[in-house]
């Protein structure tokens, strides 16, 4: 992912007025800052133990631990899609201890159950995003996404793709590519990712829109063929595939997983977590461990995640009221 920032001229007043503000908000830092943390800190997962959000959390939390010399807790609060755990940062006190791992699918829920509320938390750094791959059953003639749009259009009434469920990340996935790439296929839901994968390879379902480790492990039975990876530039995830944007222009889709505090939380104490958590993603056995679960270390600053949340959250608003979704 690529941030972009534009500059403006300043002139000799401005810089003095900028330098003076850059002082007085370091004087505000070291009034602030080194008094925290002066007590353990707890992370609300929005999952279960033994869940990709809970090998992050054993990546990060000692290298706080080891930083500032207290214990991050686990707060494991799976259910409602991420709206328990949402509610529960929500009810905590601004003062940094609370943090809340947040992903896209606790975006899409909360969204879904009309509580826009992920874009006003202070957000901290992403800690990783992981693309999809849009992937098709092996006896679809088509090897690459442009084939693949080429049959879909002379045959998506025979078509259907699969998803882990209405208007979650697999569905809205198919959603948006169909949408750019102008075909229609039926949609067909299962009850988790292991029954899609299972109608993919048996035929059931002729798409897919599957996780980087997970289409990487459906590849390798031969009956199911990786056609773009849902990136804007290729990934070291998905060594040789190409991404769909290269056919289909500006799709992008990724997962993705971030850290947020209550909103209301100090700046400095925001910067002062931001500068320990992204210290520790960039460390080489924790990148290298996030790699092998699917998941590429980001380290944002709180600006970055800040403008990327409100961009997913208005995004995916606009394409569940466009149609009209709602929580099952």
């Amino acid at each position: 992912m690529t941030i972009h920032e534009k500059h403006g001229g300043y002139g000799m007043a401005a810089l003095l007025a900028g330098a003076v503000l850059a002082l007085s908000a370091g004087t505000s830092i070291a009034q602030t800052a080194p008094s925290y943390p002066s007590k353990p800190l707890t992370m609300i997962i929005p999952n279960s133990p033994g869940s990709p959000g809970d090998v992050l959390l054993r990546l990060i939390g000692p290298k706080l631990t080891e930083a500032w010399g207290q214990p991050v807790i686990a707060d494991f609060r799976p259910g409602a899609t991420g709206l328990i755990a949402v509610e529960a940062l929500a009810r905590s006190a601004p003062d940094g201890y609370t943090m809340y791992q947040s992903s896209l699918t606790t975006l899409l829920g909360t969204l879904l159950q009309q509580k826009n509320m992920l874009s006003d938390f202070a957000s901290v750094t992403m800690i990783g995003a992981t693309p999809f791959a849009i992937t098709a059953n092996a006896s679809v003639p088509a090897k690459n996404i442009a084939e693949w749009i080429s049959y879909a259009r002379v045959h998506q009434d025979e078509m259907a793709y699969g998803s882990t469920g209405n208007w979650g990340s697999a569905h809205l996935c198919m959603e948006a590519f169909n949408e750019l790439a102008g075909i229609k296929m039926l949609h067909v839901p299962y009850k988790d990712a292991s029954l899609a994968t299972n109608g993919l390879i048996a035929g059931q379902v002729q798409g897919y829109c599957a996780a980087a480790a997970n289409a990487n492990t459906m590849a390798r039975t031969g009956k199911v063929r990786v056609l773009g990876v849902t990136y804007l530039k290729p990934t070291r995830l998905m060594p040789g595939v190409t991404p769909v944007a290269d056919t289909v222009p500006g799709f992008e889709f990724l997962g993705w997983y971030g850290l947020q505090l209550n909103k209301g939380t100090p700046p400095q104490i925001v910067d002062k977590l931001n500068a320990e958590v992204v210290k520790a993603l960039k460390n080489p056995e924790a990148s290298e461990r996030m790699l092998t679960i699917g998941i590429e270390p980001a380290g944002t600053t709180p600006a970055e995640f800040t403008a990327f949340v409100k961009n997913e959250n208005a995004r995916f608003a606009k394409i569940l009221k466009d149609r009209n979704a709602r929580m099952e």
